[in-house]
């Protein structure tokens, strides 16, 4: 009996994460510790580097083998917030999904839309781009496997519901028009008007959002016309039949209510992010009053809302676990105490280069430093003070030096493995086919945004 040969598969996210933490490791073993002086920004409240005082200095905790499985705790520990905040706004959604509200409001949709079901897939990938554009992150993810049943719905695949939140999210965060957590930390630091210089980003916006949804419609139309196409091409078939079969859900005054009450929570979250900074204490409390208000409008008594809310935190407990390996690595990077000497290696080799050159070498950099640290707004601390002075010398506009860091960080958030992982999870979608939907997208992205680096760079983009 012949034995069939297995072709390679991806590693689950948790070994991928982990051989990650191994990689700091390693690279820690390469590189030597450094650290600049750290002072008191007073216009942020932040710690920010001193780019005139940096030192090398002997390792004072050198990673060992119980640091690196303690560090798995640790990132447990640092991530709680947003895990917390997870496992509360799933659990409540959920209790909507299984009240067939969703279900109900979908198929009322698609009765409107027939046969233009890629118009709903934009109207649900706008308001994901929306949501980025308002800096919310990681405080999307709850929504992330809604994408994933409406793709479903309307007869596409996983990859087309991961695509239209990911790359949506995506698009929004990167343009940063109202992102306190990159453009609003990066322009403080360099003391520039807060969230100025609009006009360009919007352009920004408006060119990665024809981009993204360019390759959400060339994928849509590949596989409505052959299935066979898809990237999860079996679990496709399956599904496409379950939903031919699906029964149709009643739009009951409940269902309604418990709609209305969900759009309501979403404009109020994004009042409260931006106008009163709220983060995730405040949006998972308004996410246990809202699960209270459902349970009311659907007659659950108080053991069914606990016991389907727990069903609902369950269904992320994966994507959870995600979030405390990613967290892992970040813990064992500032044990290692690497990041400080590269940074200071960056801009050794930006000296002497004219400006274009610096902006792509700046580019690059942000771009492959993402890899290493995730937190837009960590970044914007240890590189922006570096790039101040560096500006002023070579006559680049600090606006321009802020867009060029914002684009490098925000395209590769949802593509290089330990910021992926977490989303990925949550739409349960392999990084290895995420990676053959959207390696063409963000290509085409990452050239579009040094375009209009060099653009913005030509018009003296400002006001300074």
């Amino acid at each position: 009996m012949k034995k069939t040969k297995k072709g390679f598969q991806m590693p689950h996210v948790y070994i991928i994460l982990l051989l990650m933490m191994l990689l700091v490791v390693v690279i820690s073993w390469v590189i030597p510790s450094g650290e600049y002086e750290r002072v008191l920004d007073e216009a942020t409240g932040r710690q920010i580097i001193n780019p005139d005082n940096f030192a090398y200095v002997e390792r004072e905790n050198p990673i060992t083998v119980m640091n690196y499985f303690e560090a798995v705790y640790n990132g447990f520990v640092s991530g709680a917030s947003i895990m917390g905040t997870l496992f509360i706004c799933s659990g409540v959604i959920y209790i909507l999904e299984v009240s067939g509200a969703f279900g109900a409001g979908i198929q009322k949709i698609l009765s409107y839309t027939k046969n233009r079901e890629f118009s709903v897939v934009v109207i649900f990938y706008t308001i994901f781009v929306i949501f980025g554009v308002l800096g919310y992150g990681e405080a999307a993810y709850p929504f992330y496997p809604l994408a994933v049943t409406i793709g479903f719905a309307l007869g596409y695949d996983r990859v087309v519901g991961a695509g239209l939140a990911i790359v949506g999210s995506t698009v929004g965060f990167t343009c940063g028009m109202m992102n306190m957590f990159t453009t609003g930390v990066a322009q403080q630091l360099v003391g520039l008007p807060m969230f100025s210089g609009m006009g360009m980003r919007a352009v920004g916006l408006v060119v990665f959002y024809v981009i993204g949804l360019l390759g959400l419609f060339f994928y849509c139309k590949k596989i409505k016309k052959n299935p066979e196409l898809s990237i999860v091409k079996d679990e496709y078939m399956v599904q496409h039949k379950k939903v031919e079969n699906e029964k149709l859900l009643a739009m009951t005054p409940s269902r309604i209510l418990g709609l209305i009450g969900f759009v309501a929570v979403i404009i109020i979250q994004g009042i409260g992010a931006v106008c009163y900074q709220w983060s995730f204490p405040q949006i998972a409390a308004l996410y246990i009053m809202f699960g209270i208000v459902l349970g009311i409008i659907f007659r659950m008594n108080p053991n069914e809302v606990c016991t389907v809310f727990t069903q609902g935190a369950t269904r992320v407990f994966g994507a959870a676990f995600a979030i405390g390996l990613a967290n892992s690595v970040v813990t064992l990077m500032n044990q290692a105490q690497i990041l400080d000497t590269i940074v200071y290696k960056m801009a050794g080799l930006l000296y002497g280069k004219n400006a274009i050159l610096t902006l792509l070498i700046i580019y690059v950099f942000v771009t492959l430093f993402n890899f290493l640290v995730v937190s837009g707004s960590g970044k914007a601390v240890i590189i922006m003070p570096i790039l101040q002075p560096l500006g002023k010398i070579l006559n680049i506009n600090q606006q321009v030096l802020v867009l060029t860091y914002q684009y490098g960080d925000g395209i590769t958030n949802s593509f290089w493995p330990g910021s992926s992982m977490v989303p990925l999870s949550l739409c349960e979608l392999g990084y290895g086919a995420w990676m053959r939907f959207c390696w063409k997208i963000y290509g085409g992205m990452m050239v579009a945004a040094f375009i209009l680096v060099i653009i913005a760079n030509a018009i003296g983009y400002g006001p300074f």
